[in-house]
């Protein structure tokens, strides 16, 4: 496997997921959140990736799996769903 691609994955799922726990720690708003677990939604397909691809990341790539099932109920209420978000 090139090793560049799998750095690339790593990095790229590890800051994306900072940024977006950041940004849903400041509670902006609906919108921005929705974008944020956007993001989140983007670090797991990244993560999944470098956890398969990678012979000895296995676990990252089944807790990314169940991370990318949440972010995307984060997506469905945050930016889809016409509901009211709960305080």
């Amino acid at each position: 496997m090139d090793q560049t691609l799998l750095i690339v994955l790593q990095y790229y799922g590890a800051g994306a997921a900072t940024i977006a726990a950041l940004v849903v720690s400041l509670n902006l708003g609906r919108r921005i959140t929705g974008w944020a677990f956007v993001l989140f939604v983007t670090s797991s397909i990244a993560l999944i990736g470098w956890g398969f691809l990678d012979k000895d990341s296995e676990g990252i790539g089944w807790q990314n799996i169940a991370l990318l099932g949440i972010n995307a109920v984060g997506v469905w209420r945050y930016l889809i769903s016409k509901h009211d978000v709960r305080d």
